[in-house]
């Protein structure tokens, strides 16, 4: 016998930091009247099989405009850039409006405006450092390439340093190996040849292989490009195999990423 259907929940499909359909970062976008149980979130997220999914209620608290989390196909994250800005896209093109914020369990509250054909988003600006760890030399191993430096922040973000666009685009991770070092993010940059920078980022710990284009990579690659360079104002390319580009700025301590997105699927999701 079929199960009944319960719910139906508003589902949109958005592709983030790109301009046409098939570019950027895909993220699953769904409005709830009120939280589910979180295995279901969870659930949901690996039906989807997005890098992301992104789960909105309206917030109750008068902090912000909606309340907002994120599940990978595997688990629940503290911080997703691309999804973030997808719900921007679809919130404001259906209610209007030039701003929206959300407040989110460990993000704080972040924030999304129009910015002339596309979009900005304020992230927390992530602060690394330094670090030669045996954890990294284990994921250095599983890279497959020396980097010039390598860094860390205590929120599991790790940044190697390569001298080029060239060495980032040639590598081929042992992407299973990395996945036994947890859910830190494995983000490799360099300087690029038609940006100012370039990305490739590796989460397989959290269920991601390699992203597409990363937002919240960028909110530790804008500081940390910032003070390379000596200018708050950045081009970046993330050059995965479906590929994006941002614009990068850092204002104080937020990181405000740059681009459009487009709607692919409008429907509903049956539950």
């Amino acid at each position: 016998m079929e199960d009944k259907i319960s719910q139906k929940i508003p589902y949109w499909h958005v592709d983030a930091f790109a301009s046409r359909p098939f570019g950027g970062n895909q993220a699953a976008v769904m409005v709830l009247d009120a939280w589910l149980p979180d295995d279901v979130l969870v659930k949901i997220g690996g039906e989807n099989l997005f890098a992301e999914t992104a789960f909105l209620v309206r917030d109750a608290t008068g902090e912000a405009d909606w309340e907002l989390r994120w599940c990978t196909p595997t688990c629940e994250i503290a911080l997703c850039g691309h999804a973030t800005l997808a719900s921007g896209h679809i919130l404001l093109a259906r209610d209007g409006g030039e701003r929206i914020t959300f407040r989110t369990r460990k993000a704080g509250i972040l924030e999304v405006v129009r910015a002339g054909e596309g979009y900005e988003l304020a992230l927390p600006a992530i602060a690394t450092a330094p670090d030669r760890t045996a954890h990294q030399a284990a994921a250095i191993r599983l890279l497959g390439a020396e980097p010039l430096e390598v860094f860390r922040s205590e929120l599991g973000y790790n940044i190697y340093l390569f001298p080029d666009e060239a060495a980032v685009r040639a590598l081929a991770p042992d992407i299973r190996g990395l996945e036994k070092l947890g859910k830190d993010q494995f983000i490799v940059t360099a300087p690029g040849a038609c940006t100012d920078i370039v990305s490739r980022v590796f989460v397989p710990g959290g269920g991601v292989d390699e992203d597409s284009v990363t937002g919240s990579a960028h909110a530790v690659l804008t500081p940390f490009w910032a003070a390379r360079l000596g200018r708050d104002r950045l081009t970046a390319h993330q050059a995965s195999p479906r590929g994006g580009d941002l614009s990068l700025r850092l204002d104080g301590d937020k990181a405000w990423l740059g681009g459009p997105c487009v709607t692919v699927v409008e429907g509903s999701f049956f539950l």
